[in-house]
């Protein structure tokens, strides 16, 4: 009678209980696959048109806009055969411009000594505005009395046509030149007073309480809370004057006579000229452009809470 083994034989294989390593190397590879076909593949969910840049878009805009006024030009200029069609008229310009600063006396002029002649006066007319009312403005909006003594003035004589002030200015200097800037003098007064003094307005009464408990002076209050505060609005002001300014130089210039832009379309109407007058249209509208521009800019420099 043979024995019972009582161990195990050690020649028998234990069966391990993790996958086989030939088995995830296989998973992998195929993984890997998967992985790089999805790459490959585009994602449709993460497409985003690119889209053109924002000052692309203005531009064609504009183009466009340029377009469809000179082809409405040209329609109505050979329906109506008395203005003459963007041709002539550039035609005319390439003469005009080409030797702006011609001098033949007095009253034939290149259209670019008309143009700084214009300019000329505005700046006087405007820069005396400004020393007046910007302080006016100020002490105004400052000073309630003031407010109160100055709003039925101003409701009344700002709404009145640039044009009614040119007697008034011709009567008291008795010339042509002094009444234009006069008159550009009083119509860009009122929007700085009227920003300024709404700026001063605008400061929170706390401020100048705190001012008042420090016993600050008024120079003081002034360089240190009103004028940062105020500045914004104050230029927007000058702002607005300098394109009535420049509205109403041209008016002035027609009836007052001389050199200036608004003269030299009066002596081309004179003369039948038409192109002529379409021409000082446009270099009217672009000098007014780069003005309201630059004080553009410049508000946008100093505006700030």
């Amino acid at each position: 009678m043979s024995a019972v083994p009582t161990s195990i034989p050690s020649a028998i294989p234990i069966r391990a209980s993790g996958p086989h390593p030939a088995a995830a190397l296989l998973a992998e590879r195929v993984d890997a696959v998967a992985r790089r076909k999805k790459a490959a593949k585009p994602s449709i969910t993460g497409y985003r048109r690119a889209r053109a840049p924002e000052w692309i878009v203005q531009l064609l805009a504009m183009l466009a806009g340029i377009a469809v006024f000179i082809a409405l030009w040209e329609i109505i200029a050979r329906q109506g055969g008395r203005i003459p069609g963007p041709g002539l008229v550039w035609n005319a310009a390439v003469t005009i411009f080409s030797d702006p600063f011609y001098s033949k006396g007095p009253n034939d002029q290149g259209i670019g000594w008309n143009v700084l002649s214009s300019l000329k006066r505005v700046g006087i007319g405007f820069g005396l505005a400004a020393v007046v009312g910007i302080p006016l403005g100020f002490m105004i909006g400052r000073f309630k009395f003031l407010s109160d003594m100055a709003a039925p003035i101003i409701a009344m004589l700002k709404p009145v046509s640039p044009l009614a002030w040119l007697p008034i200015g011709l009567l008291l200097f008795k010339a042509a030149n002094p009444a234009a800037i006069y008159v550009i003098f009083v119509c860009s007064l009122w929007p700085m007073i009227v920003n300024t003094a709404v700026g001063v307005r605008q400061i929170p009464q706390d401020y100048l309480n705190v001012a008042r408990v420090l016993n600050l002076s008024e120079w003081k209050v002034f360089t240190t809370i009103l004028f940062p505060a105020v500045l914004p609005y104050m230029i927007t002001g000058v702002r607005l004057s300098i394109g009535v300014a420049w509205l109403v130089i041209v008016a002035a210039e027609m009836l007052t006579g001389g050199v200036g832009i608004g003269f030299w379309v009066w002596d081309e109407w004179n003369n039948l000229k038409v192109e002529h007058i379409i021409i000082a249209i446009f270099t009217i509208g672009i000098v007014g452009l780069l003005l309201e521009q630059a004080l553009v800019l410049l508000a946008k420099r100093f505006s700030y809470n």
